[in-house]
């Protein structure tokens, strides 16, 4: 678990796009009181990072603006002794990309499609300690949204 000095938990999100970062960054302040950090690419993770210690960063498994690798990303900020230490999560749906993380040296992160679920806390509290309300439930408007069906004729 990271230490927080009783500060907010603070977390960088690398290469989420614009639908993600918002519903990520809600949910950690609402059930961790993080403060959530947002670069786009290595470089601007980099650049927050040598100004910022973070607590967790979370990686989309391909980053939205040039699909780089999410495992490049971490493998290239755990190959920085500064960073080394850091605990950072994949943003992947993929098991052999979640287990990849993990041999690289990253904690078992989640996937959008658990995003919102109670295992999904579990993971995060993990990391950034007990949520805020150890009751608090999880928001089904954070869930991943399903379409509705058609009736069927």
């Amino acid at each position: 678990m990271a230490e927080t000095n009783g500060d907010s938990p603070r977390v960088l999100n690398v290469g989420q796009c614009g639908y993600d970062h918002p519903r990520i960054s809600r949910f950690l302040s609402k059930h961790f009181g993080a403060h959530v950090d947002r670069a786009h690419k290595l470089d601007d993770a980099l650049g927050l990072m040598e100004k910022a210690r973070y607590d967790l960063v979370l990686v989309n498994r391909l980053l939205d603006v040039d699909q780089t690798s999410g495992l490049d990303v971490i493998r290239a900020l755990k190959g920085e002794a500064a960073f080394a230490d850091v605990p950072m999560m994949l943003v992947s749906n993929y098991p052999e990309a979640q287990d990849e993380a993990v041999e690289i040296g990253a904690v078992r992160g989640f996937g959008k499609a658990q995003f919102g679920r109670e295992e999904t806390l579990k993971h995060l509290e993990a990391v950034l300690g007990a949520p805020l309300s150890p009751s608090s439930s999880v928001d089904p408007d954070l869930a991943t949204p399903t379409l509705p069906r058609k009736p069927r004729s």
